[in-house]
């Protein structure tokens, strides 16, 4: 038997089960959830810096979706306010790099 004890996304119990495995899990309390979602963030974003992989980003932006969704916004809601910082301090296409500021 394999321990995990980790937050999964939501079709792999059928997917092991579809397998002819069997698993345990439970459903987190908000919590739990939150710093499970927070874990996985974690996770993902050293799993995309090891590997460069843009599977891994898309796994790191399932996880801030689902972050998104938990704090109570819809993705066209954060979009916006993403948009905004855009429009505000500019993106991130000119590739500066700040060595210092005088005063």
């Amino acid at each position: 038997m394999r321990v995990y004890n980790k937050l999964v996304r939501d079709r792999i119990p059928e997917m092991i089960a579809a397998s002819g495995r069997q698993c345990a899990v439970r459903v987190l309390d908000d919590d739990a959830y939150i710093a499970s979602l927070n874990q996985k963030l974690g996770e993902e974003l050293q799993e995309y810096l090891a590997t460069q992989g843009v599977e891994e980003l898309a796994d790191l932006v399932e996880v801030v979706c689902a972050i998104v969704e938990f704090k109570g916004f819809t993705w066209e809601q954060f979009e916006r306010i993403r948009l905004g910082k855009r429009e505000d301090r500019g993106g991130f296409s000119q590739r500066l790099y700040l060595g210092h500021v005088s005063e």
